[in-house]
């Protein structure tokens, strides 16, 4: 609670990364519900703009090491839940 955690998440890829390669985090809560996309990368980092993580998720991954982890500010017990991490780098998905 209250501090920086890192969501990690590595991947392995057949084909040479490229500016097309993304990334998408999506969240769901503990209670079920909605999933909702929280975070997407193509070339630069796209932070959600609305719902409960506005302002909180910090990209600290490097894809070009095959790392597509982010970082939550902040985190609160109600933040409990799945996060899935998809990333894919055409043709390669």
């Amino acid at each position: 609670l209250g501090e920086q955690i890192s969501l990690q998440c590595s991947f392995k890829s057949s084909s040479p990364i490229t500016e097309s390669l993304t990334v998408d985090w999506t969240y769901r809560p503990l209670t079920g519900g909605q999933m909702e996309s929280i975070f997407h990368y193509q070339s630069v980092p796209y932070p959600t703009t609305v719902g409960k993580f506005k302002d909180r998720i910090s990209w600290v991954g490097n894809v070009a090491k095959g790392d597509a982890s982010i970082a939550i500010q902040s985190p609160v017990m109600s933040d409990n839940g799945t996060f899935i991490c998809s990333v894919k780098n055409p043709p390669d998905v």
